[in-house]
């Protein structure tokens, strides 16, 4: 991904709702595709194991979902309070082989072999009214938007072509439901509260970026990391105090 202009992006950044995002120091970027944080992806061996340890977690078990016969997974969810909810995902031992590589990284041998060891936060999504902009961003090029559906849900969802999480899952997956329904009309309120998403990458400079032309800068803070590994958490509100996913 080319990056132009970078000066003072290490600071936290603050969406100023006028078509731009402003850091705290130089730099102000452009939104190209406004976007909004729509759910965090939990990963799982199994969809019971991947339950069994939200509800360790948090307190409160999340609810069946259905499944994607497209890609052979299926889901269960919770709320997070206003229009933000966790989804458990996991290969669907009863699926068919889909044509093309599952979402979220579930196809890669070194997730898998992750997630028998046990359940984690994979990454996150977001949801636009502008999916068809997703080809202006450096950063999801090579992505192919698919429609998709479940029950009576509907929604186009872009995929990288090799299935993989991006940026270590620190870059959102992006989604844009058709229609006004969404999962959480059918979910109780919960007593869970999404709190924030936090990370650490290399390649920050270019992550903060990409956020920042879609409108995110307020929804993840990337910090430079001195390692080569990509780290990335939630913060979740919950009875209990907060607890880091």
């Amino acid at each position: 991904m080319e990056v132009r202009s970078l000066a003072g992006y290490r600071d936290r950044a603050a969406y100023t709702g006028l078509g731009e995002c402003r850091t705290a120091g130089r730099m102000s970027v452009s939104v190209v595709m406004p976007c909004t944080v729509d759910h965090l992806v939990v990963g799982a061996a199994s969809l019971d194991a991947g339950c069994t340890f939200v509800a360790d977690l948090l307190g409160e078990l999340p609810l069946p979902g259905g499944v994607h016969p497209q890609l052979g997974t299926h889901n269960a969810v919770l709320s997070l309070g206003g229009s933000v909810y966790l989804e458990v995902i996991a290969i669907d031992p009863d699926g068919k082989t889909p044509a093309f590589p599952r979402w979220f990284s579930l196809d890669s041998d070194q997730t898998r072999a992750d997630l028998e060891i046990s359940p984690r936060l994979l990454t996150w999504v977001v949801r636009t009214p502008a999916i068809a902009s997703l080809k202006q961003l450096d950063a999801y090029a090579g992505c192919k938007v698919r429609s998709m559906s479940r029950a009576h849900l509907r929604w186009q969802f872009a995929f990288t072509a090799d299935g993989q999480c991006l940026a270590g899952g620190l870059l959102p997956h992006v989604i844009q439901w058709q229609g006004s329904a969404h999962p959480v009309d059918v979910l109780p309120p919960g007593n869970c509260r999404f709190s924030g998403l936090h990370g650490e990458s290399l390649d920050a400079v270019q992550i903060n970026l990409a956020l920042a032309q879609m409108g995110l800068c307020d929804s993840l803070s990337c910090a430079e990391s001195d390692t080569h590994a990509a780290s990335f958490w939630a913060l979740i509100d919950t009875p209990r105090g907060s607890v880091r996913l």
